[in-house]
Parts: structure tokens; C-alpha cells; sequence
């Protein structure tokens, strides 16, 4: 795949996007093809913009972590493992955690403060930042939570690497089990993750109780909830990838 084509921009509603502008330059030449294209991606992009749609996409996300596979405990998690997601760009200054991420440390520190357990932050180099992922994480775990970090994993750029080279990391350590940390709309592929590495890991999810309150605003589309879709529809389709790349369910 060319460099100037991101995964990211492939999935929904991205893709739906990228469709509508395609029609629309179809339909100089074939115009019905064009008209039904575009049509049909505008559709979609609106449904996928709606709460109602949203809801239901983030719940059937959230949903699939019950039924991952999962390794049984040879004993109790002697870790935390917090998995990174993005970072900000701060031009002419030092890069830092994105929103995301840092609602997943706020998680890890809730998570540290309760048991105590070690931390591990598992995130690797991204194009045009000045820290690792995980060097990111670290320094707003110890800055803003106060909260120390035991081990850094700086390789991985995806969530079954940072599976696989946490797991390295923790059983090098002597320690065979371990909690991970992120969103509930993340869990399945995180788990899943951890499943196919070989490693027993309990889900220590952030607390993101859904609930669709019943009014006419829920087929009006809405910028969160096009987010939220893009978020459900990225974990639905990279866990189908994991699934049959690494063929382990």
C-alpha cells in the first residue's frame, strides 16, 4: 500500500467519505453509476453519524470482549499494562499524550492506586514525534498522577505488538499474569491480542457506561457520534483482520 494511503483513511465512515468524492467524479462520465456511488456513501456516512447507529456500533464493540477467548490464570496479575492510543503534536514544544491515552492513564493510576501493582506503558515510535509512545505516557503518569512506571515497551506500533513485546517484557520479569488497561470499545482487540501471544491478561476497562435516552435527536446526525462510530468500526474490522492474519481463534 502506498505510504500516502493510511489504514485509517480506509475505514468507516473515512471510506464513506473518500466514496462520495469518487461518485461525484464517476458521475462526469457514468452518470448513474456515479449518482448511485455517491448516493449510497453519503447514506451510509449520515447513519454512521446518527447516535442511534453509533450506540449500537460501540456496544456490539464493547460486547465482543466477552466472548474473546481467553488463557487461564496460573496466578493473580503482578502487573498493569496500559496500551497507548495517540499523541498530540505540539509544534515548538514537547509532544504529549492525546485525550485518549491519557483517559487510559487516568484509568492505570484509579487501577495503581487500588492494588499497587507495577506499571508497564506499551507504545512505540510514531512519524514526526519526539518520544515513543510509551516515553509519553510515562512522563504523564509520573508528572501528572504521580505515579511511577516500572517498564516501558517502545517497539510495538500495533495492538497485537503491544501484546506481543509486553508479554516479553512481564515474563522476563517473573511475572505470568497482568491487568490491561484501555477503552471498553478496544478491549476485544486488546484481549484478543494477549490471547494469540500466549499471555493471561483480566480486563481492566475504563468506565464507559452507555445508554441511548429515547428522543427524536438520536437519527440527527452529530459529530461525537460519527467519532464514536469511526472508533467501533476501526476495533470491528482490525479485530476481523487479527483474526484471520493470525488465525487463533
Amino acid at each position: 500500500m502506498l505510504r500516502w494511503i493510511s489504514y485509517s483513511s480506509l475505514v468507516p465512515p473515512n471510506l464513506f467519505i473518500l466514496l462520495a468524492m469518487i461518485g461525484v467524479v464517476l458521475g462526469s462520465r457514468f452518470r448513474r453509476a456515479g449518482l448511485l456511488l455517491a448516493t449510497a456513501a453519503v447514506a451510509c456516512l449520515y447513519l454512521t453519524a446518527t447516535p442511534g447507529v453509533s450506540f449500537l456500533l460501540m456496544r456490539s464493540a464493547d460486547k465482543l470482549a466477552g466472548i474473546v477467548p481467553s488463557l487461564p490464570l496460573p496466578a493473580s496479575p503482578g502487573a498493569i499494562v496500559v496500551l497507548s492510543a495517540e499523541y498530540r503534536h505540539i509544534p515548538g514544544g514537547k509532544d504529549t499524550v492525546g485525550p485518549v491515552t491519557l483517559e487510559r492513564l487516568a484509568q492505570a493510576a484509579r487501577e495503581w492506586r487500588r492494588t499497587g501493582l507495577p506499571i508497564l506503558v506499551s507504545g512505540g515510535w510514531l512519524e514526526r514525534a519526539d518520544d515513543s509512545l510509551a516515553g509519553m505516557m510515562a512522563q504523564s503518569l509520573e508528572s501528572d498522577f504521580r505515579v511511577p512506571v516500572q517498564w516501558r515497551e517502545d517497539r510495538s506500533r500495533t495492538t497485537y505488538e503491544n501484546a506481543l513485546y509486553s508479554a516479553e517484557i512481564l515474563r522476563r520479569a517473573g511475572i505470568s499474569s497482568a491487568l490491561v488497561v484501555t477503552n471498553s470499545w478496544h478491549m476485544a482487540r486488546a484481549l484478543w491480542s494477549f490471547y494469540a501471544v500466549g499471555y493471561p491478561v483480566i480486563a481492566a476497562p475504563l468506565p464507559e457506561g452507555r445508554s441511548l435516552p429515547l428522543s427524536p435527536s438520536i437519527v440527527f446526525p452529530q459529530v461525537p457520534s460519527l467519532v464514536g462510530s469511526y472508533y467501533a468500526l476501526h476495533e470491528l474490522i482490525g479485530l476481523a483482520w487479527y483474526v484471520g492474519r493470525y488465525r487463533k481463534w
